[in-house]
């Protein structure tokens, strides 16, 4: 049994690198995609309409980079936590939210391309146009996605967990468009890549800190990530 420093702190070693590294890898994977399509929903249907798998994959790797997050922010808030535990508590929880709203907006997204698959272009642009300012209960937490990255880049610095270069280009994050359908900004591109710089180098460090996986954990890990994938396959084709 462990205690003190040696304690187990979520998410861990293997789950807190791979998310620092992926994540915003597949954020910026997303919006360089879509970098060419004009911004606003019509024109991200539209092209959706044009172009379905290159638009697909776009969103997707979006939606899957805002989940594969979550450890990140996890990691990073614990290891400000250590020096300090208020930022960290504030940072994080912000952060988290507003990765929770992105997700409720990736589901809207996915719902609005399926409305032009059923229903052709101009119905599903309408549908969108109509219901743009309905109620959700997410809408409160906008002000999560703008603040969250913020915090957690001031408390980063505080804290000393990552120097005031990676600090700053962890910040713009906040600027990222938030929303339903929301295209390409050159500060999309900006904000990503920032988040690149700033998670990807302590995503590695955190990896190649510490003894290396046995057999046995990666044989586990494989038979794990094989039986997962078929699981998936087969509940889609019901």
């Amino acid at each position: 049994m462990t205690s003190g420093n040696d304690a187990y702190a979520f998410p861990g070693r293997w789950l807190a690198g791979t998310s620092l590294i992926l994540g915003p890898a597949l954020l910026l994977a997303g919006v360089l995609l879509r970098a060419r399509f004009h911004f606003f929903f019509p024109d991200q249907l539209a092209a959706y309409d044009e172009h379905p798998t290159l638009m697909t994959v776009s969103y997707s790797a979006f939606a899957a980079g805002t989940v594969v997050l979550f450890p990140a922010v996890a990691a990073l808030a614990v290891r400000i936590g250590a020096v300090r535990p208020a930022w960290a508590a504030s940072g994080g929880t912000l952060a988290l939210v507003g990765l929770f709203a992105r997700t409720f907006h990736a589901g809207v997204d996915h719902l609005a391309f399926g409305l032009v698959d059923a229903q052709g272009l101009s119905a599903a642009t309408a549908a969108v146009a109509d219901s743009y300012q309905g109620f959700h209960i997410f809408q409160y937490a906008s002000f999560t996605i703008m603040l969250g990255w913020a915090v957690l880049a001031a408390g980063a610095f505080r804290a000393g967990v990552l120097g005031w270069p990676r600090c700053l280009a962890l910040a713009p994050t906040s600027a990222l468009p938030l929303g339903v359908l929301k295209g390409t900004t050159p500060l999309s591109i900006i904000a990503t890549a920032g988040l690149c710089a700033a998670l990807a180098p302590l995503g590695l460090k955190i990896l190649l800190d510490g003894p290396r996986p046995t057999r046995r954990s990666v044989a586990l890990f494989a038979a794990a990530t094989a039986l997962a994938a078929v699981l998936g396959a087969v509940s889609s084709l019901g």
